[in-house]
């Protein structure tokens, strides 16, 4: 499927209006093989009453099915034999059940060279190594969780020296330990290489909290990173705003928040978004997104507050080219933000409560109910 390469290759990660065309055909191509090889997509389609011919301009992406992440949580729809995939990857699951989504070879074959596009891009990508105290899971064979998947490749922009995780598996479940992690950041004081953390957000907190309390901070090398990826889940409680994080960060770390970056996406939407200079999220030209009235589903004006749609052919093995969110979000323009990109700016709020997304997800069920998809 060339269409999804020529995308993907794409030398302007943030060139929108110089994409759409290349998008367009992408998703077209990606809709119509999930409707060939997937059957309760074909019936989902149908249903709807939707065709890839009648994408004809970007406005028509809001006629593509859309299926909430909350849907794959409790159906396993493929659009390709499991021995077709390169692999498969699982959401964390922290609600008690997770997504299964697989990877075709083809999808890994766009995927590279965006993420190093968008690496350079954003200045992440050097040759000089460093360790890396990962606050997150350490990857192995147990382990398919599309975050653990992320958090190691974060650890390739630069030549890895050193790899330390705060979650290791050990008698069946993963161990927590960040007083090793806060050991180990504080052996790498005085490393000729930077250090670069890669964290949750959650994490992150926890661990620099935890050194403010035994009143102990480090001096990390210069040109030291934080890589943030995941969200709080469930500790957004304790979520605080990034300026707080951020601070934190420099009083206990010595890390700047021009150097500190963040990453969104989705094991449903595995499209890199990273941060810009000013720490928003500019939709790349790899991905389209639209907000949805949380009620009528209805696409919202620029600025208003709905449930985030987002939008990519990248993946042929599952059918999750347009999927629903559980995260309130708003688009705004990419011009207000200052930054020099004119690329929108998606904003993630929040996430809905259940009640709110329920109902999206028992219409998608209730489809392929009526039509005998199991």
């Amino acid at each position: 499927m060339l269409s999804r390469q020529k995308l993907f290759w794409l030398s302007r990660p943030y060139d929108l209006p110089g994409s759409d065309g290349r998008f367009l055909r992408a998703v077209r191509d990606s809709c119509a093989y999930h409707i060939k090889h997937c059957p309760a997509y074909r019936r989902i389609c149908e249903a709807e009453g939707f065709s890839p011919g009648c994408l004809n301009r970007i406005d028509d992406l809001e006629k593509i099915p859309v299926l909430p992440t909350l849907f794959f949580k409790r159906h396993h729809v493929s659009s390709m034999p499991a021995w077709r995939q390169a692999f498969q990857v699982t959401s964390s699951g922290t609600s008690g059940s997770f997504s299964r989504v697989g990877f075709d070879w083809g999808c890994i074959f766009a995927e590279v060279p965006m993420v190093l596009r968008l690496g350079f891009y954003h200045r992440l990508v050097s040759p000089r190594p460093a360790h890396y105290v990962v606050l997150g899971y350490k990857p192995g064979r147990q382990d398919k969780m599309g975050v653990a998947r992320t958090m190691f490749g974060l650890t390739h922009f630069a030549p890895p020296l050193t790899r330390s995780y705060a979650l290791e598996w050990r008698d069946g479940s993963y161990v927590p330990d960040l007083e090793g992690a806060v050991r180990r950041l504080r052996g790498l004081e005085k490393s000729l290489f930077p250090t670069r953390i890669v964290a949750f957000p959650s994490y992150l907190w926890f661990g620099m909290r935890r050194l403010e309390e035994l009143g102990l901070s480090v001096r990390l090398p210069r040109g030291s990173r934080v890589l943030l990826a995941g969200g709080w889940k469930q500790h957004y409680a304790q979520e605080v705003d990034k300026g707080t994080l951020y601070a934190l960060a420099e009083r206990v770390l010595g890390i700047g928040e021009e150097h500190i970056h963040e990453f969104f996406g989705a094991v449903e939407h595995p499209v890199f978004f990273n941060s810009c200079q000013n720490h928003r999220f500019h939709v790349p030209a790899y991905a389209r997104v639209i907000i949805r009235d949380v009620r009528t589903l209805k696409p919202l004006p620029m600025g208003e507050v709905g449930l985030v749609n987002l939008i990519t052919p990248l993946i042929n093995a599952t059918p999750v080219t347009s999927v629903m969110t559980d995260d309130l979000g708003t688009l705004t323009p990419g011009e207000d933000c200052g930054c020099g990109l004119s690329s929108p700016v998606l904003t993630i709020l929040g996430r809905a409560g259940l009640n709110d997304i329920t109902t999206c997800a028992a219409g998608a069920a209730e489809l392929l109910n009526q039509t005998g998809a199991q």
